[in-house]
């Protein structure tokens, strides 16, 4: 009995084994590419508990971690204007450490110091544009002037007598009020101070006369009795702040001047993973109750794609790059 064999011609059998190996690869893909998230996420902010951005990331934490499958958790690294935080997640190589950043920490922060050791333009991935706001100026409540026209005369005859509060050289709050002492004909002294808590503390207690603050944390004090407000940074009236005043309206033209924060990732994620977090931040950050209860925070939602927060840093590298390339600031 003879035996029949069949030879398949060389180039039959190059496709065959192209078919099996393709086969095989695949496989032991899927079974070595582990799903993610695969373990604790996170969060890290590079400002104290309490502050704004803080308080964002703690809002955002639950939800996120209930839509991914694990637990999410808040770091604070605090110190210079949340470029430690922002130099930790870039460095970051774990695959499940994001950041909860404000403007200056994903913009300027090497255009201010060229000793950053972090490239917020090369070393960061942008997840999604949080929110907006502008900022509000505040004094003490017992401040000089019994409208906010008048204290603002006062503060351009005092000249560097007083004093301002910011989170730390190079973040908005220090280039926004850099920019208004040009603007505005004043010249108060910075004092940077680790967050916005310590500014208003501070201000309470006399130590400073005046601060840009985020309108929510501003108002809670105004309406306490505890500070007053003098105008927002906005061009009109804000609905984060409809009661009060923009700085345009008491005499300050051509200001304008707006806060974010974003998550971002280490560049080194994978696209696949940023595409999976960024559609998932920004799902939980315009659900109503999220939307209600940023607002309630002082932020006008935003929830964008990584592209749309690409576009925005762009255009903030070039806005506050201008600002200090015109005032002169560096790190000292």
């Amino acid at each position: 009995m003879r035996l029949h064999t069949t030879t398949l011609n060389r180039p039959r059998r190059r496709l065959l084994g192209a078919t099996c190996l393709a086969l095989c690869m695949g496989s032991a893909l899927a079974q070595t590419a582990p799903a993610w998230p695969s373990q604790t996420l996170k969060l890290v902010v590079g400002f104290p508990a309490g502050s704004s951005p803080d308080l964002t990331a703690r809002a955002l934490a639950e939800p996120l971690g209930k839509a991914l499958g694990q637990t999410v958790i808040v770091e604070n690294k605090v110190g210079a204007g949340g470029n430690i935080a922002a130099d930790h997640v870039a460095k970051s190589t774990d695959g499940h450490t994001l950041g909860l950043m404000i403007n200056g920490n994903m913009t300027i922060a090497r255009i201010l110091n060229p000793k950053v050791t972090y490239d917020p333009l090369k070393d960061l991935a942008p997840v999604s544009l949080i929110g907006t706001a502008p900022l509000l100026l505040a004094a003490p409540a017992d401040a000089p002037g019994a409208t906010p026209a008048q204290w603002l005369a006062h503060a351009r005859q005092s000249g560097n007598k007083l004093s301002y509060g910011s989170p730390g050289v190079g973040t908005v709050a220090h280039l926004g009020m850099e920019l208004l002492k040009a603007q505005a004909g004043i010249d108060p002294v910075h004092v940077p101070y680790p967050g916005n808590p310590q500014i208003m503390n501070a201000m309470m207690g006399g130590q400073i006369q005046l601060a840009l603050l985020p309108p929510a944390m501003a108002l809670a004090q105004v309406r306490a009795g505890k500070l007053r407000a003098i105008g927002t940074t906005s061009t009109g009236r804000s609905t984060l702040a409809s009661d009060v005043s923009s700085l345009a309206e008491i005499g300050v033209k051509n200001y304008q001047l707006e806060i974010w924060n974003a998550v971002a990732a280490p560049a080194s994620m994978s696209p696949a993973v940023l595409n999976k977090l960024s559609a998932t931040v920004s799902e939980i950050v315009r659900s109503p109750d999220m939307r209600s209860r940023l607002f309630q925070q002082g932020w006008q939602v935003v929830g964008s794609s990584p592209e749309g927060l690409r576009n925005r840093i762009q255009a903030d590298t070039k806005a506050l790059g201008d600002i200090i390339v015109r005032q002169k600031i560096q790190i000292n």
